[in-house]
């Protein structure tokens, strides 16, 4: 087998090379829920009953179709801008 001549001074590298510590990419499972646990609990607010069946479409409708602002930049139904 002949041997090729080589451009580059650097030696050869393995296309499939992997990294030495197999596995432990993500940290030690002690630090697991970290984040969660030292966020302060704040309790859900209380909000009113969600329409459905029928009323919900009629309001659905009303948004959509009936009380859009005529002119302006179209918005998203989630914008907050006035």
């Amino acid at each position: 087998q002949a041997e090729l001549p080589r451009s580059s001074p650097l030696p050869p590298f393995d296309v499939c090379a992997r990294p030495a510590a197999m596995g432990k990419v993500h940290g030690s499972l002690a630090r697991a829920g970290k984040v969660k646990n030292q966020t302060p609990k704040v309790a859900k607010a209380e909000k009113k009953k969600s329409l459905t069946g029928r009323a919900k479409k009629r309001f659905v409708y009303n948004r959509r179709f009936v009380s859009v602002v005529k002119g302006g930049p179209k918005r998203g139904p989630n914008s907050n801008m006035k």
